[in-house]
């Protein structure tokens, strides 16, 4: 057994190896994207991919997608506005 990750394998075949190969492509093609700097877990469920930082979906930042790129994208875009601060409340009318 070789102690290489299966990225680098070259196991063409296993679809695991593939998905590593995507990530890492896009974590090349974007370095200074939030996925790149802090590399989420990324799991699948049936068709779909989900790019998770935290525990849990309620609680932590996720992208989800029906790819590898769409799923580390929308975590890129949800990470970008846990960011941005809350609008400022609106000020409430008195009627008279």
């Amino acid at each position: 057994m070789d102690n290489q990750p299966f990225a680098r394998a070259g196991r063409r075949s296993d679809p695991l190896a593939e998905v590593f190969d995507r990530m890492e492509r896009y974590y090349t093609d974007h370095p200074r994207s939030p996925s790149a700097v802090r590399r989420p877990r990324l799991s699948q469920s049936g068709r779909t991919f989900i790019a998770l930082l935290g525990r849990n979906l309620e609680s932590g930042i996720a992208g989800i997608g029906n790819t590898v790129e769409a799923a580390l994208r929308a975590f890129d875009l949800q990470y970008l506005r846990a960011l941005q601060p809350p609008p400022p409340p609106r000020a409430k009318r008195c009627r008279r």
